[in-house]
């Protein structure tokens, strides 16, 4: 056996819980990660005022 057999059948013995629960909590990870990037979409036209004013101030185009 290889030295990297020998250490990922030490390792598998090793692992505090399933090798599947490691797949579900990152992928709970994700998915929350995901929701918070999901709730920041569409801000900047919630301050549509101040982009206009800012815009305006620095000679951007206002038909964006």
């Amino acid at each position: 056996m290889s030295f990297l057999n020998v250490v990922l059948a030490q390792v598998e013995h090793a692992l505090p819980m399933p090798t599947f629960v490691y797949g579900l909590i990152a992928l709970v990870i994700f998915a929350a990660l995901g929701v918070v990037v999901w709730s920041y979409r569409d801000v900047a036209n919630r301050h549509q005022t101040k982009a206009q004013a800012y815009a305006d101030a620095h000679g951007a185009h206002g038909d964006h």
